[in-house]
């Protein structure tokens, strides 16, 4: 996944300048990796939306004090991270494992133990530190290269290997001790 930089920086002038279709075709790039961002950590499908579009409620507010010296996609990513931040002080707890209703074509059986393992791996993502987690979701969910992390997160590529070293140690760790849930 590339980042159209050139054409942010088009877009992102003339959002500045008050042009509604290139919001949309900010919002159009962005809401995708952002949900994605927000939903791995809220761990709730309808609040990942709602903090989702209010990522972009607040990127169309602040658009104006937005300079290109970091990646589009890192300031939406702290947008997002300030927003789950507040939600969780406003809530004051943990939010609640949101079971999704989907049908599958596994039997009812497989169907439970997939659940459960995904269950196990996001209670183990959310012992990760912030830095480890933001690099296993875009390795591993949104599939981004190192140098792709690197620049997001404002770091060397030697930088973001060791951290994924490091937070794959603890998954693996955390896994193996974890209880199964049978």
């Amino acid at each position: 996944m590339s980042e159209p930089a050139d054409n942010d920086a088009i877009l992102v002038q003339r959002a500045q300048e008050g042009d509604k279709t290139a919001f949309v075709a900010l919002y159009e790039r962005y809401q995708p990796p952002v949900f994605t961002y927000v939903y791995y950590r809220v761990d709730d499908q309808a609040l990942a939306e709602d903090l989702t579009a209010e990522v972009f409620v607040r990127m169309v507010a602040k658009i104006h004090t937005y300079h290109a010296t970091s990646p589009l996609l890192a300031w939406l990513y702290t947008i997002a991270r300030n927003l789950i931040a507040d939600h969780y002080r406003e809530a004051s707890r943990v939010a609640p494992l949101h079971e999704r209703t989907t049908m599958s074509p596994l039997d009812p059986t497989e169907e439970a133990h997939r659940r459960m393992r995904e269950a196990e791996l996001r209670a183990a993502l959310k012992r990760l530190t912030e830095e480890q987690r933001q690099v296993v979701i875009l390795k591993f969910i949104e599939r981004r290269s190192n140098l792709q992390i690197a620049t997001l997160l404002g770091k060397t590529e030697g930088a973001i290997k060791s951290l994924q070293h490091r937070a794959l140690d603890t998954l693996r760790r955390l896994l193996d001790t974890q209880p199964r849930m049978s």
